[in-house]
């Protein structure tokens, strides 16, 4: 009986010791740079934005935030800070909506930035639950409180993760630890900050990005077996709420951030879809429209660009992959035409680029474009 007792109490005490060990090492190297800069070991990032983002804001020294969706996930730090002047934190998140990146800019407006440059568009603003009950934003990590800092410490994963770290940082072992980091693998598979979910350097954008992509995804969302996914997010009422939510009251609490909203330059072919093969759809997102852009121009502190109506990129069906993503070279197109204040959508006339998207869409002919 004694020796029973006598092994277990052994083994209690050695599961102890490892989670102790674990939660010591995770705190000494600090993978996500949740306390600290990462100053002993090189630093390393994950594509996973939603956590990764808990890190940046707390590690990072910035004037400006950078939001977005998948839309601006590729964008390079390095081109935001030298196309438009500042010292920026990229925090985009792909498929976010308006929930998580109101919650996630709360959190990286108490470092107190001069500036906030949103990607916006109409289907971030759909019905999402509250950000306790979503599963993919550790929520507790951003507010630090006990529960998130318990998490991140005693994580066996993340003890994973901290030893590979160490094991990267010996010089002897760099070169082949560096060569087994895989995105498959660890969490944590980025060395460059400036490479946090951009594009690879070999990765093939000419073969990605081009007409005959948009067009094929345009026949595909437009195929009455497929077009219920025009309807998905967009119901009126629920996108209002949304954006009064999440964006204007963000807007309203910090009067003295200076906040860069744009939404992002769709394909004409998103618009011509909705116009061929869900007119309900397309009304709604009119109807926000004619809605949000009246409400973002009433603040003072927002300057409000609508490329959606820049037919120069919209029309141009090789800057896209699909009906709504374009190129990189959009990218430092898009950053250009924010430094150069175009298509800044003006008060006194809100909803004027509204009626100019509106005459596109309706004057936009598929048939003429070679597929």
């Amino acid at each position: 009986m004694n020796t029973a007792r006598n092994n277990l109490l052994r083994f209690l005490c050695a599961s102890g010791l490892i989670i102790v060990m674990a939660a010591a090492l995770n705190f000494f190297v600090d993978p996500l740079q949740l306390f600290r800069p990462a100053r002993l070991f090189a630093a390393m990032y994950s594509p996973d934005s939603r956590m990764q983002d808990a890190g940046l804001i707390r590690s990072q020294d910035f004037d400006t935030v950078f939001m977005g969706t998948s839309l601006a996930v590729h964008y390079r730090q390095s081109d935001i800070d030298r196309l438009l002047g500042v010292r920026s934190v990229k925090l985009a998140m792909t498929g976010s909506n308006s929930r998580e990146q109101s919650f996630v800019l709360a959190a990286a407006l108490e470092r107190r930035p001069r500036r906030v440059i949103w990607q916006m568009d109409d289907w971030i603003f759909r019905d999402a639950p509250d950000i306790d009950h979503d599963i993919y934003l550790p929520a507790d990590l951003y507010r630090r409180n006990a529960k998130g800092i318990a998490e991140y410490l005693f994580s066996g994963a993340m003890a994973r993760e901290s030893l590979w770290i160490v094991a990267r940082s010996i010089p002897p072992l760099e070169p082949l630890v560096a060569r087994l980091t895989t995105g498959m693998l660890f969490k944590f598979p980025i060395p460059r900050l400036d490479d946090i979910n951009t594009l690879r350097p070999d990765f093939d954008v000419a073969g990605f990005y081009n007409a005959k992509k948009a067009l094929a995804a345009f026949t595909r969302i437009t195929d009455p077996v497929r077009s219920i996914y025009l309807t998905e997010g967009y119901d009126y009422d629920v996108m209002v709420s949304g954006f009064e939510h999440d964006a204007i009251s963000l807007i309203e609490k910090n009067p003295d951030v200076k906040f860069d909203i744009y939404f992002s330059p769709y394909s004409i072919l998103q618009f011509v879809a909705m116009r061929d093969a869900s007119p309900a759809t397309l009304k709604a997102v009119y109807d926000f429209s004619a809605y949000a852009l009246p409400r973002l121009t009433q603040f003072p502190n927002v300057t409000l660009h609508d490329f959606r109506v820049a037919s120069e990129i919209t029309h141009d069906l090789n800057n896209y992959g699909d009906v709504l993503h374009h190129s990189p070279a959009i990218d430092l197109k898009v950053l250009s035409l924010l430094a150069e204040g175009k298509y800044a959508v003006d008060r006194a006339a809100p909803t004027a680029s509204l009626d100019r998207l509106k005459a596109q869409v309706e004057a936009y002919r598929v048939g003429g474009v070679e597929q």
